[in-house]
């Protein structure tokens, strides 16, 4: 656009508004516009107070019951609409049709954003329903007001070019707009998939995650590819970034590449999926969810691992529910010299088998290991179903194996320290006696 165009529109502006200032007839339009706002807020008080939101409507139908919740919340904007149509009908039969104008445009302007409102109520979204709002309401105001064709030559009249694309400001606005509505759209589909694909019971839950995650990726390629040709964008004219994107990759993405890939490999292969116990370094728990860069780990004590994919895909990794999920319990300990090794043997057996966890059809076992200074070293091995609480299940079993040797007199070897100090000053001497 030519700047003396614009300029020129400016001033044709300028003397329009200075000319509709300057009549007696905008101070009444005026003053009946403030009377209506006035009375609209009164009004919406009234019936806020008077009208329980949680019970409105209740037997009605959901559309119906929804419609007319939102429009409760609208009081103001409706009862506002309605007083300013009510005063521009009444001035256009007693006067001249253009001395009702400001009338005409603030009755459609609240019109417009009480029907943007009951659109935009179906979105979940604050920020989304504000910005569609908001949008929306200024395309509605610039049409109600006869300038939208002029602030649409203005914005697409500033371009840049980029080898064939050409970006211009209202083409990026348009895309930015068909985005937000795509992802949107995108969104309700892909959770309307998973929840299709979770309710399988033929499905493993690593093969329920990687089909959803196919999908929502499928979904956005589609959506963005979809919104990009909706403004006129040749995808072939995107080629000029694909080096630079290589690059990006290439320097500062190739983990999150990386996380990414990993993440399709161990959905594809199930060597982990939702519920394994797992211990990967340090770090021990259930997986709770897989994600497109991590796993996440829950420890049993409120904590939760967030572990990249690369690493399961790199490190090593026990999962104790992989193709079974029976886990070998092993206990250690010692008794003195004294103790007969077979009758020892046999108490542990029959401890661990009355263990409530224990699984029933595998017998356990109990060897003796090894003669030391401090006494006889035995491992007693047991089998149970689930790993989960195995540390509390070792636990009640060499609380039962401290009480049955107490009660048949076998004593666990301990080392006993003796300290002399001779002349009162050091060397200092230490011998350990164990007890017979």
């Amino acid at each position: 656009m030519d700047p003396n165009d614009i300029l020129d529109f400016l001033h044709a502006t300028a003397r329009s508004v200075g000319a509709e200032v300057t009549s007696p007839w905008f101070y009444l339009q005026f003053g009946l516009i403030l009377a209506a706002a006035g009375i609209a807020f009164a009004a919406d008080t009234g019936i806020r107070a008077r009208v329980d939101m949680t019970s409105f409507a209740m037997g009605w139908p959901l559309p119906l019951r929804h419609f007319a919740r939102v429009l409760i919340a609208s009081a103001s904007t409706a009862v506002f609409a309605a007083l300013v149509i009510v005063a521009r009908i009444a001035m256009y039969h007693s006067t001249w049709p253009s001395r009702s104008y400001l009338l005409m445009v603030s009755a459609k302007l609240a019109l417009a954003w009480l029907v943007i409102r009951l659109v935009t109520s179906a979105i979940r979204n604050a920020f989304l329903v504000k910005l569609v709002s908001v949008s929306a309401w200024c395309v509605a105001a610039l049409s109600i007001v006869g300038q939208l064709d002029q602030v649409i030559d203005a914005l697409d009249s500033v371009e840049v070019v980029l080898g064939g694309l050409r970006l211009t400001p209202l083409v990026v606005i348009k895309l930015g707009l068909l985005l937000i509505a795509a992802l949107w759209l995108t969104n309700i589909a892909s959770n309307f998939a998973e929840s299709r694909i979770t309710r399988s019971t033929d499905l493993t839950p690593s093969i329920q995650v990687l089909l959803v995650k196919m999908i929502r990726m499928g979904l956005l390629v589609i959506a963005i590819a979809i919104a990009l040709g909706a403004v006129g964008i040749n995808l072939s004219a995107l080629a000029v970034f694909s080096g630079a994107v290589g690059v990006g990759i290439g320097i500062g993405l190739q983990k999150i590449v990386a996380n990414f890939i990993s993440g399709i490999i161990l959905l594809a292969d199930k060597s982990v999926k939702p519920g394994d116990l797992v211990t990967i370094g340090d770090s021990s728990g259930r997986i709770s969810a897989m994600k497109t860069r991590y796993i996440s780990v829950a420890a049993g004590d409120g904590r939760e691992f967030l572990i990249p994919n690369e690493d399961l895909v790199t490190q090593k990794v026990t999962n104790w529910t992989y193709t079974d999920k029976n886990t070998l319990v092993k206990v250690n300990f010692g008794t003195n010299y004294d103790a007969d090794p077979r009758l020892v043997c046999k108490l542990a057996v029959d401890i661990a088998a009355a263990a409530p966890r224990a699984i029933k059809s595998r017998t356990p076992n109990c060897i003796l290991v090894e003669f030391t200074e401090a006494g006889m070293k035995f491992s007693l091995t047991f089998w149970i179903a689930d790993p989960d609480g195995m540390d509390n299940v070792k636990s009640d079993v060499m609380l039962s194996l401290w009480e049955t040797f107490k009660r048949e007199g076998i004593r666990v070897p301990y080392p006993v320290r003796e300290i002399r100090v001779r002349g009162g000053a050091l060397p200092v001497e230490t011998t350990v006696e164990v007890p017979s």
